[in-house]
């Protein structure tokens, strides 16, 4: 993608430096794992787990996202909100974004800050797509080795 067309794999780059100045880092990489689960995406997997570890997230909470609804006592309310929010966004359908997980996320967020989450959302949806369709897998190197 990179190689093949630059320009657009240069606007989802410049939608992500956005969506990092954005959105609490903490929020964005359970954001970031959760769509990649539900996507997936081993290679997405594989990057926002190790991102979240190096953003201080503890590993019990990064292996519930992929059960979240089920260990709500290891995610903050606006966390459970949030990865509502993105189980609806990326699983796109007639109900799926309903008003009641909308309102909830409203309780904790602004305006702003839902406009940059829906937008994180849909963006970690494009790389998951990207990286899928290009067959892209975890890297395992000496710079990333298997610990």
């Amino acid at each position: 993608m990179m190689r093949t067309n630059k320009l657009g794999y240069a606007a989802v780059i410049g939608m992500e430096a956005y969506l990092s100045r954005s959105v609490e880092k903490r929020l964005y990489e359970l954001i970031k794992l959760r769509a990649s689960i539900l996507n997936g995406c081993g290679f997405c997997v594989d990057m926002h787990a190790t991102a979240g570890a190096k953003h201080g997230i503890p590993q019990r909470t990064m292996h519930a996202v992929g059960a979240w609804q089920h260990a709500r006592n290891l995610f903050e309310p606006k966390e459970h909100a949030a990865l509502a929010l993105t189980d609806a966004i990326t699983k796109l359908g007639p109900d799926t974004v309903t008003d009641e997980i909308w309102d909830a996320a409203a309780e904790h967020f602004d305006d702003a800050q839902l406009g940059a989450i829906v937008m994180a959302i849909c963006t970690i949806n494009v790389w998951n797509r990207i990286a899928i369709a290009t067959e892209m897998a975890p890297p395992l190197d000496d710079k990333h080795p298997i610990v």
